[in-house]
């Protein structure tokens, strides 16, 4: 909305056209969000208070977190309502690949929220059923991949493009759908499994989503992506101001998560944040970088899947616990430990997956 009206105002004054700059509204959609979570964020947790809005821990967890009971959650609704309001007022609301992204980012939030209110509800940690869950994401993620696949105008936007390997760009025809189905549903549900401990999520949440608005900003400028020889998608370029809200609120919210925290983003926030990187990164055709930069989700979620496995097979567990930040709590490392060293690992993962920009 400012953005038309800085448009609209720069035919009197041609000084405002400098908002149509995305590396400006790209700032300015950080500090909007930043500062938004920051007037926000004392008003939501005191309301989440007052109506016992509280965490349910699970009874076989590490001992740690049972002082987490009660701990405010679902505030992932307030990263939601930041990310929503700032990329509305910075954004061009003409670009399609704007609304799919919002729209599917609050679709996988309301599914996270209808979760969460049967936890509270049921006084126990278990939601939705396994198959309700994935029921609706499947939905979600469906309109989501479709919507892009209908709406494609060069075939490099539905094609595969493999990181480090020049001049590569495999087409997938229907099966783009497919494989952007599964792109979203495992980031969404990768970042639910890695929100355990307090931070644990959101800053590689924001590493990632930081660096997936650089690579849609280089997607979206004809001259960078022929330089650089990425994909070049008219419209793509926009996702920066959508990244540069997931990073403000994410950061804006970390301010009240960290440790120990003061709210909880819960499945509302969990499952919406895991598809908006998964939406971003299938529009600037960066999946495989994902895969790279999300290493951390993509581990945590490998870890659960071996236990289980493991687990039916032989009746014996790989981990003391999983997902694997559990299994590092159970060893003795304390909760900011595991947090912070999983950070750092984001930090590397997250410059490789940069690095593909130039190694080509």
């Amino acid at each position: 909305m400012l953005y038309a009206l800085f448009m609209w105002l720069g035919e009197v004054y041609h000084g405002f056209y400098v908002f149509q700059y995305l590396t400006l509204r790209g700032v300015l959609a950080i500090l909007t969000a930043l500062i938004l979570s920051f007037l926000i964020g004392p008003y939501f947790i005191s309301r989440l208070r007052r109506y016992k809005i509280g965490q349910q821990v699970r009874n076989d967890g590490p001992e740690t977190h049972l002082s987490k009971q009660g701990t405010p959650t679902m505030g992932g609704a307030m990263i939601l309502l930041v990310v929503l309001l700032t990329t509305l007022l910075w954004a061009d609301l003409n670009n399609r690949f704007v609304w799919v992204a919002v729209i599917t980012t609050l679709a996988f939030g309301a599914i996270g929220f209808v979760d969460d209110w049967r936890k509270l509800r049921r006084k126990n940690s278990k939601g939705l059923s396994a198959r309700g869950k994935y029921g609706l994401q499947s939905v979600a993620a469906l309109g989501a991949a479709a919507t892009l696949y209908l709406t494609a105008q060069s075939p490099v936007e539905t094609s595969l493009i493999l990181p480090f390997i020049p001049h590569v760009a495999i087409p997938l025809g229907l099966g783009f759908i497919v494989f952007s189905y599964f792109v979203i549903v495992g980031s969404s549900n990768a970042v639910n499994l890695t929100d355990g401990l307090d931070g644990l999520a959101i800053v590689p949440t924001v590493m990632v989503g930081g660096a997936l608005g650089i690579f849609a900003y280089v997607s979206g400028n004809a001259v960078f992506a022929r330089y650089l020889d990425v994909p070049w998608v008219p419209g793509a370029g926009q996702m920066l101001i959508f990244c540069g809200a997931l990073v403000g609120a994410g950061l804006g919210f970390l301010w009240f998560n960290t440790y120990p925290a003061e709210v909880f983003m819960g499945d509302t926030g969990a499952l919406a944040l895991g598809a908006a990187l998964a939406i971003v990164a299938i529009v600037a055709r960066q999946e495989l970088v994902l895969f790279i930069m999300g290493g951390i989700f993509v581990v945590e979620t490998l870890s659960v899947m071996i236990q289980v496995a493991s687990f039916r097979l032989t009746g014996k567990r790989v981990f003391r616990m999983a997902p694997l930040h559990h299994h590092y709590e159970k060893k003795g490392w304390p909760e900011p430990r595991v947090a912070v060293r999983f950070w750092i690992i984001t930090v590397i993962l997250v410059l490789i997956g940069l690095s593909s920009l130039k190694i080509r």
